[in-house]
């Protein structure tokens, strides 16, 4: 069932302006190991970002080899992989698509349709637009735009639990005998997704329409599923912006008066400290596209939330 009409979201800093995970990867960097053939006899799944290999590692537990072979220090979006890693892909069972224009290189593989989920299909038509995308660069990348569609779905936790719902029921055309236990499997899922799309829900009524900053265009489907006032920049937090990108901030606060920028990782100490003298303070969102150095996505999204609670005084939790 698709719903609703799709969204067109215009990319300057006046508008939301919106693309991928991240802008850096490192293609030079080892691919996991793990991307070789699991243990014997169990199906293999494959997936293209890290949210939907935790969806179906939940999900199916251990009656699967569930399988994310990009290394840690890459945009799984942008991603490369080998000729080796995508022959591994073609012999999946499964592999885990999160649609929207997500990995691009699977356009350019052959992998058997039959074996290739789109999870996001069911909300096609609510999936975001990007028009008048702006060409950058960061350190030593070539110059790229982020025109097409915005991809971060699963930071609108009800897309989230459609995406795993997705997962669900092409674990079952693999492993019917597994049924029930997968039933179970994302009925906790499910319960943990609702209960961080709740507490989003009321942090983001005690934000109301106070304006807020976002490091990078990364959030598009967080700001339109809580009703958040964001705008955004292409600002990274490893790097200190450019005398261009501080006077560009000082005029979008004429009109846009924030004082929280929200980052994907931790910026600089220097940075936090020129947007304090601005008034602005800093806090971390991570959009979790590829496996967290510690803990894993359930975690990263409950201290997104405190953070953002922890932020706008929000009591109860």
């Amino acid at each position: 069932m698709k719903r609703g009409l799709k969204w067109v979201v215009r990319g300057t800093i006046g508008l939301f302006v919106l693309a991928t995970v991240t802008c850096t990867q490192s293609e030079q960097s080892p691919e996991i190991t793990e991307a070789g053939p699991g243990p014997s006899g169990l199906p293999q799944v494959y997936a293209v970002n890290y949210p939907l290999s935790y969806f179906a590692e939940r999900i199916a537990a251990s009656e699967v080899d569930v399988v994310f072979s990009a290394p840690p220090d890459v945009d799984p979006a942008n991603w490369s992989p080998t000729a080796e890693t995508i022959a591994r892909y073609q012999q999946a069972d499964l592999v885990l698509l999160n649609g929207a224009g997500y990995a691009g290189w699977i356009g350019r593989a052959t992998l058997r349709d039959s074996r290739l989920v789109d999870t996001s299909a069911e909300f096609v038509d609510e999936l975001i637009a990007i028009e008048d995308a702006v060409t950058h660069s960061h350190g030593p990348d070539a110059e790229h735009s982020h025109q097409g569609t915005a991809f971060t779905t699963w930071l609108d936790m009800s897309f989230a639990t459609s995406q795993a719902r997705a997962v669900f029921d092409a674990l079952v055309r693999v492993a019917p005998d597994h049924e029930a236990d997968f039933r179970q499997g994302l009925g906790v899922l499910e319960q943990d997704l609702d209960g961080i799309d709740k507490r989003l829900q009321d942090v983001a009524s005690r934000i109301g329409g106070q304006p807020l900053l976002f490091s990078h265009p990364v959030y598009q489907y967080l700001i339109r599923r809580y009703g958040l006032n964001g705008r955004a920049v292409h600002w990274e937090p490893d790097e200190m912006p450019g005398q261009d990108e501080w006077r560009r901030l000082a005029e979008a606060l004429d009109t846009h008066a924030a004082t929280w920028m929200v980052w994907e990782a931790e910026p600089l100490p220097e940075t936090v400290k020129r947007l304090e003298d601005m008034g602005i303070s800093s806090l971390v969102f991570q959009p979790c596209a590829n496996r967290p150095s510690t803990g894993d996505f359930l975690g990263v999204m409950l201290e997104n939330v405190s953070a953002l609670e922890r932020a706008f005084a929000v009591s109860g939790f």
